[in-house]
């Protein structure tokens, strides 16, 4: 029984990974599938690293030196390492995903001042 509900909560923790890195992908551009699977996700955000390049600022958790482009290459590896593991193991797979969606979300927020400086232009 103990088995059935860590599988089951894995499963959904899963689910939600896959569907926030799903929006990530379409707040970079992508045109996400109906239900994408991880290496799809992982295609679409590689494509969003031709995006213009931005150093990270102090307080940022990628901190300075970490650019959007370089975050983005770490989210699509470790989504790439997340579609390997396939479901041999689901706790190290949410790792990875939760991992991807740390440093889109990085790479996202570095970009976000960015685009308010050129529509204030």
């Amino acid at each position: 029984m103990i088995n059935r509900d860590i599988s089951s909560r894995l499963a959904a923790s899963r689910g939600r990974r896959v569907t926030q890195l799903a929006d990530a992908a379409a707040r970079w551009g992508g045109q996400v599938p109906e239900d994408p699977g991880i290496t799809e996700l992982a295609d679409l955000l590689e494509a969003a690293t031709n995006v213009p390049d931005r150093p990270g600022n102090p307080g940022d958790p990628g901190g300075p030196g970490h650019t959007t482009r370089a975050l983005l290459a770490g989210a699509v590896e470790d989504l790439r390492a997340a579609a390997r593991l396939g479901g041999l193991l689901p706790a190290v797979t949410l790792w990875h995903l939760q991992r991807a969606i740390d440093q889109e979300h990085t790479a996202h927020q570095q970009t976000v001042p960015a685009q308010r400086q050129e529509h204030r232009r």
